[in-house]
């Protein structure tokens, strides 16, 4: 990654240091406990705003920005106010980064789950699903192809349209009734 840029990124918010970073490039080691010291607190006061005050992560984030400074040790400004912006600027694109990915990819949730479950589990999917086929084998054929290729392909209403070579609509048309006898079906069963 390289160094960000020297333009102002609004630093509002982080004072200026007491105690300037008296560090020799050939001091690379001793550049991270300085800035610990230096620029921790507001730093990490700065991460949590932009985290909505998750404490793990802006702790997280704020330890990132610093293994990326002892990586660039060699190259950082040693002026104490060209490193609280380097800083803040590497510790926020870290954070957008963290929400593109939170965006993508769903958060983990952990579940308990009973000892017994999934013996159980089993039993009602394979149950759900022989009762799924029933109601999808007593369909007309035409309502049973578009509920494959959306529904069980996984395709688009434009895929199927194309793989079955009927117009869009239809294919929206024959889903909505085939989907409407579905429910009826299974809720006979259910009321059985």
């Amino acid at each position: 990654m390289e160094a960000p840029g020297r333009e102002s990124h609004g630093h509002v918010g982080l004072a200026s240091s007491a105690t300037a970073v008296r560090a020799r490039p050939d001091e690379g080691d001793d550049l991270v406990p300085l800035l610990y010291k230096d620029f921790r607190a507001t730093l990490f006061a700065q991460v949590l705003a932009l985290t909505n005050h998750d404490r793990q992560w802006a702790e997280d984030v704020v330890q990132e920005t610093m293994i990326r400074a002892w990586q660039h040790s060699g190259t950082l400004e040693r002026e104490p106010g060209m490193l609280r912006g380097w800083l803040l600027t590497v510790a926020r694109r870290i954070v957008i980064d963290g929400w593109r990915n939170r965006r993508v990819r769903p958060q983990e949730v952990a579940l308990e789950i009973p000892e017994n479950a999934e013996s159980t589990d089993r039993a009602d999917s394979s149950l759900a699903a022989l009762t799924i086929s029933h109601a999808l084998s007593e369909l007309d054929e035409k309502y049973q192809a578009v509920i494959v290729e959306t529904y069980l392909a996984g395709n688009t209403v434009r895929q199927a349209a194309t793989i079955l070579g009927i117009p869009e609509g239809t294919v929206k048309s024959r889903l909505y009734t085939a989907m409407r006898q579905l429910r009826k079906a299974l809720g006979e069963v259910a009321a059985r």
